[in-house]
């Protein structure tokens, strides 16, 4: 098992202080603590190759458990392993089988070249030198990047230096690699070319992946399966197929009319119907046992000049969990 975790927790002890003079005069003679659950009681077990999408909101847990699997911080309780490995002994083989890439933090020196960096990882990581190049430039060939090493990581555009970080995470060829939000703030290009870059290193290696990301294209594009984790407790946990029928059967519809349709009409009351500004158009949710009913009386009834459908997409049934986590428990609660 490449990640097991049973019961792990993390407790943060936030301390409190009144504002002012007095307040501060106040802390020194007793200060004033809450202690606040971030992941609780989280059990998850990742097979080697397999590449997961740890998703959920803001605040959610998802980064504290990113840091929990790479030994930044202690769990408070509960078992953890990776690789076989305690993450936060810090073992130098276990960080030889990790990395890390967090997309809003950089692990290169900001003020060097890249290539100065890779030098001092494969120092760090003792790489053979004719592996160290030999990776290096079928890396830097693939990402596009080979001509950009030598420029300060600050002069190069967003863009390049997630690619001169994703080179830094994988030149020591790691069992595992976890990522955390790794094309937040790319632009569309720049997020498609990360996306197919580490499915084909995936494929091709068998690394095992954890992502985090507020992309759903990510998640869709790389994942099999999904995690979601609301308010530090997991759940679900399952194919990405079984999460998009979470709220039920249903087809996505986006309808285009020739002219104007009221929106008020009994008819579409029970179809969450989303209209545009000039009610041209409406997304509707069709149960799909009724799908071929619904969709005759609407082409019968209304001036549709566009009828297009599809699955439930994953960013509908994301965003519906979270303005109404209730409906799914956590998992291993009672029902």
């Amino acid at each position: 098992m490449m990640i097991h975790s049973q019961k792990l927790t993390k407790q943060f002890r936030i301390w409190e202080k009144e504002p002012g003079f007095i307040g501060a005069l106040k802390s020194f003679v007793k200060r004033s603590h809450q202690t606040i659950t971030g992941v609780s009681s989280f059990d998850l077990e990742v097979e080697p190759g397999e590449m997961i999408g740890l998703l959920g909101p803001n605040g959610a847990g998802k980064t504290t458990l990113m840091k929990m699997f790479t030994g930044i911080i202690v769990p408070s309780k509960g078992s953890l392993t990776i690789a076989g490995y305690q993450p936060w002994e810090r073992n130098i083989a276990f960080r030889r089988k990790i990395a890390l890439v967090m997309g809003q933090k950089s692990q290169l020196w900001w003020d060097i070249p890249a290539m100065d960096s890779f030098e001092l990882l494969r120092n760090y990581y003792e790489i053979d030198d004719r592996a160290f190049k030999r990776r290096l430039g079928h890396l830097t060939s693939v990402l596009s990047v080979n001509h950009k090493l030598n420029t300060q990581l600050r002069k190069l555009s967003l863009g390049e230096r997630m690619k001169m970080e994703l080179i830094a995470s994988l030149l020591h060829q790691p069992d595992i690699v976890f990522l955390d939000e790794p094309t937040i703030g790319l632009d569309l290009v720049a997020q498609k070319n990360v996306r197919e870059f580490l499915k084909d290193w995936q494929e091709t290696h068998g690394t095992t992946m954890v992502l985090t990301s507020h992309y759903m294209a990510d998640v869709q594009a790389l994942c099999s399966r999904i995690t979601l984790i609301l308010a530090g407790e997991k759940r679900f946990d399952g194919p990405i197929t079984d999460f998009e029928k979470l709220l039920g059967k249903e087809k996505m519809a986006s309808l285009t009319f020739s002219s104007p349709v009221h929106p008020d009409s009994g008819f579409w009351q029970d179809l969450d119907p989303r209209w545009s500004e000039n009610n041209h158009k409406v997304d509707i949710k069709i149960p799909e046992k009724e799908f071929r009913n619904i969709a005759m009386n609407i082409l019968k009834s209304f001036p549709v000049v566009d009828f297009s459908t599809e699955e439930m997409p994953i960013e509908r049934v994301l965003n519906s969990l979270l303005m109404n986590p209730d409906l799914i428990k956590p998992l291993g609660s009672e029902e």
